[in-house]
């Protein structure tokens, strides 16, 4: 079962590590970059990343960092080691409260609005700064996640 639960902490860190850096990449290179281009195509290049994203890689990695998380959490807490799993369910609380959430009403319904939407000024002065906000709050829940994992591999280790 230690053997388990080290699988589970290492795929919690390498896949909250990849989306932390997904969003991240998007709220300081890709939003900013699609802002500072005609907001026409910027409309016409996130309706195409949208359509990109969703695909099982991403949906993997997004879907198992709360799995990987809790799953850590509740075998160091069958294993004995109750402060690691606290650590490791709180952060895939954090994930969902922090990225599914946000995810699911506000991020995916915005694009949505703007996949339907006619490329233009207007669709994009409606979606860049609200998505962004949202994203940004995305970012530091993924991010503040693989921070409480990491804290929870430390704690597993005695703090060594």
């Amino acid at each position: 079962m230690t053997l388990l639960a080290l699988a589970a902490v290492l795929l919690t860190i390498a896949l909250g590590c990849l989306m932390a850096g997904t969003f991240f990449g998007f709220s300081v290179s890709v939003i900013p970059g699609l802002d500072a281009i005609d907001p026409t195509e910027a409309v016409r290049a996130m309706q195409s990343m949208n359509e990109k994203i969703l695909n099982p890689l991403f949906l993997t990695a997004f879907v198992g960092v709360p799995l990987a998380a809790a799953g850590a959490g509740s075998l160091l807490l069958a294993l004995g080691h109750r402060a690691a799993g606290v650590l490791f369910l709180v952060a895939a609380a954090v994930y969902v409260l922090g990225v599914f959430l946000p995810t699911g009403a506000v991020n995916v319904p915005m694009n949505d609005v703007l996949a339907a939407a006619t490329p233009s000024p207007e669709a994009w002065a409606d979606f860049s700064a609200r998505w962004a906000r949202w994203n940004a709050l995305r970012t530091v829940a993924s991010t503040l996640t693989v921070v409480l994992a990491a804290l929870g591999i430390h704690v597993w280790h005695g703090g060594r």
